[in-house]
């Protein structure tokens, strides 16, 4: 199966949900972007690791990088692999000097990783087709230009009272286009569950 890489373009965090920020990742060379529901510490976590600040103790992840140094372990990829009611599985490949392995990982702990190794992100076709939201061709280079180490985290506006339930599929996409333009990735997730979950009812 042909991997598709990809790469951090945003962290969207909204003041207004429970599961309050969303990694976003956006596919090298294409329009589509992956949106990711992570909790706060895996996004602090993944945020000071593009800004590359130093904390004056190792978090976690720092923890399990400068232990796979120690060991001699390279984190070669991580690949974003399937995708299962809503739950993204990931790997991480991992070598040493005679052996390759892969290894089962949570996406943002996965991604955490990645960043702090420089390493790529992949994920496969299927799992962009389904949860992947496509972003209009504008024309401008300005976010193309964005460098793949600068973060953007912003606090959401208000969700908006729409249901998004009473919508119809023309005005959730309308909606949802909106919203990109705003980069409010959280509630981008939500039109896009929605409009998915009546394209698979036609079906």
């Amino acid at each position: 199966m042909k991997k598709i890489e990809l790469e951090i373009v945003a962290l969207s965090h909204s003041i207004t949900q429970t599961h309050s920020y969303a990694v976003v990742l956006g596919e090298v060379s294409g329009l589509r972007r992956l949106p990711i529901v992570i909790g706060g510490f895996e996004a602090q976590a993944i945020a000071v690791a593009l800004e590359k600040m130093q904390p004056s103790r190792p978090l976690t992840h720092d923890l399990m990088k400068n232990f796979m140094n120690a060991f001699a372990i390279d984190l070669h990829e991580i690949i974003i692999c399937d995708l299962q009611e809503g739950i993204f599985y990931s790997k991480l490949v991992c070598s040493t000097e005679n052996d390759t392995v892969e290894i089962d990982s949570r996406t943002s702990d996965a991604i955490a990783l990645a960043v702090r190794f420089g390493c790529p992100i992949y994920t496969y076709e299927n799992i962009l087709e389904s949860a992947g939201i496509l972003m209009e061709d504008t024309g401008s280079t300005e976010k193309k230009k964005r460098s793949k180490q600068e973060v953007m985290v912003e606090e959401d506006r208000p969700a908006g009272n729409e249901d998004l339930k009473t919508m119809t599929l023309e005005e959730l996409n309308t909606l949802l286009n909106e919203v990109l333009d705003r980069e409010d990735y959280i509630r981008a997730i939500a039109i896009r569950d929605e409009i998915n979950s009546r394209r698979k009812k036609r079906k």
